[in-house]
Parts: C-alpha cells; structure tokens; sequence
C-alpha cells in the first residue's frame, strides 16, 4: 500500500508480498475495535469517510481520471487526485491505466478483473493482489502523464492515506481533550476512522468488479456482461448502473433518470454550480431513444 510502482528489475514476489502484508493487515487491524470500543462520533467519522472517499473513488478517480467526463482546474485536479489516493486504492493513474484496459477488453481474457472469465474472488480481490499489476500500463494514460503532480501522486501514494490515518488519531485524541463526554480517543478514532472504514471502502469498491458483471438487469445488450444493481449504486454512490455505464462511458451520469440514484452525479453537479469543475457531459438523445427501445 504504501510502495511506489515497480521499476523494470524490481522482483514481483517481494512487492507481491508486500502488497498481500499491507492488504490483510488493514484487515486485520479492524479487529481492533475490540480494544478500542464504540462511541457514536467514531462511528460517524467512519461513514463520513466512507462517503468521502467513495467519491474521490467514484467521481474522481473513475469519472475524471477515467474517463474524463469532466474539466477542471489543474490546482483542482490535484485536489480531487489526492482526495482520491486517500482511499488507498494507489493513485490516480494507476487507476485509470488499468481501468480504461478493463474497458478495452471487458469481460474477455485480457480484462484485468473479468468474474465472468476468472471467478468472483479474482475480480473481487485477487487480481488487486497479483503482481502482474503492479505497474502502471503508461501507453493508456499519456494524458495524465503531461502532469508531473500527478505523477508525485502516483509515485507517493501512501502519502494521503497516511496523513489520513494521522489525522483521525489526531482528531480523537483532541475530542478526547475538549468533550471527553463523546467517549472517544485517539486510538478508537484511528480504528474506526481509518482502518473500518478503509476495509469498507476497499469491498465496496471492488463490488463493481465484481458483482456487477454477474447481478442486476441489462438494459443495453453490451458486448460484455455489465449490469445495472440499484443496491450498489445506493453503496457506491452511483456506480451501480455499471450496464448504462458500459453502454455510454463519455457519461459522467450513469443514473440515466431521476429514479436511478447517482450521488456521485449530484455532488459534480454541485462543483459545476461552484464553478469547480465544468463541461460536465451526459448521455447523448441517441442512448436516450436506444434506452426506450429497449424497455
């Protein structure tokens, strides 16, 4: 987790073991909570956090780094980079390289975390652990690469979820100080703020790669398996209509009506009304009509 990508001559099997210690340790250390108690402000941080993070997963760093379905500042893109590495998915073009591989070849052998091809484990977990994938697939992601802040980002992207994890203990540890009648402190801060809520962004991301290409309806007869899942969209603030997704990827949208919850789409909407970010783009008529059709 807190590596940078490998270099030509760097060994996989020690950055492979590497990665599975860091994985499984944030796991692991959610069994903390046994020691470290439960108060109500704990628990919120940990799904405030969830939800932050999400977005800088959803909106961020596949919608913008992705798929570029929006614009914004350079200041605010390294804003909404950083956000993003917070989650401690890797940083943002990493992501995206393999990411927009997942769309050039989704749902056959070369897709890099196909359930359909290799199992639900392998797309779940698996394929974030292998060593195959380590590095950054650079030719899918020349756009980013113009950017040296990105590529520090990318490079140092432990950095974020560090800060992070800091930044909870130190936030428990001053409620402790001011309003000990919260009953929290900097360690239960830290497990609930950080570590909980790290595992639960981790599974609910990894969802979409998983779940998603084997439940749910298909409104669009794709070349792949993608599904709409209302229940993961309500999870993942939005990427449950992964089948709408699929169909259109240009969409920052991928709720294509107002029953289909997308969070993610409204908080961009909300940095569009702040002048954050602009040319926000959305299905064209022609998905619109092929949608009906379909019904």
């Amino acid at each position: 987790m807190f590596q940078g990508d490998a270099v030509p001559g760097d060994e996989p099997a020690f950055v492979n073991l590497l990665k599975q210690v860091a994985f499984w340790s944030v796991h692991l250390a959610c069994l903390l909570v046994l020691w470290s108690g439960t108060s109500w402000i704990a628990v919120g941080v940990c799904m405030a956090l969830y939800f932050i993070r999400m977005f800088g997963i959803t909106g961020v760093y596949h919608r913008y780094f992705s798929h570029r379905t929006y614009q914004t500042s350079r200041v605010f893109q390294f804003v909404l980079g950083f956000l993003g590495a917070t989650s401690a998915q890797k940083g943002p073009i990493w992501w995206a390289s393999h990411h927009r591989h997942h769309h050039r070849h989704s749902d056959t052998p070369e897709d890099v975390h196909s359930p359909v091809i290799n199992g639900i484990y392998y797309a779940h977990i698996g394929w974030v652990l292998s060593p195959q994938f380590v590095e950054t697939k650079t030719e899918l992601v020349k756009d980013l690469l113009k950017f040296p802040e990105l590529r520090w980002l990318d490079r140092f992207y432990g950095i974020p979820p560090l800060l992070l994890a800091v930044g909870t203990f130190t936030l428990g540890v001053l409620l402790n100080y001011n309003y000990p009648s919260l009953g929290t402190s900097g360690f239960q801060m830290l497990v609930w703020g950080f570590f909980v809520s790290t595992v639960l962004l981790y599974h609910g991301t990894f969802c979409i790669n998983s779940f998603t290409h084997l439940i749910g309806k298909r409104r669009f007869q794709t070349a792949d398996d993608s599904r709409n899942n209302w229940l993961l969209a309500l999870i993942t603030l939005g990427e449950g209509w992964h089948n709408n997704h699929h169909r259109y990827p240009g969409s920052e949208r991928q709720g294509m009506y107002w029953w289909e919850i997308d969070i993610s789409h409204y908080i961009v909407v909300i940095l569009a009304k702040l002048g954050l970010v602009w040319d926000v783009r959305t299905y064209p008529e022609r998905i619109y009509a092929e949608a009906k059709l379909a019904k």
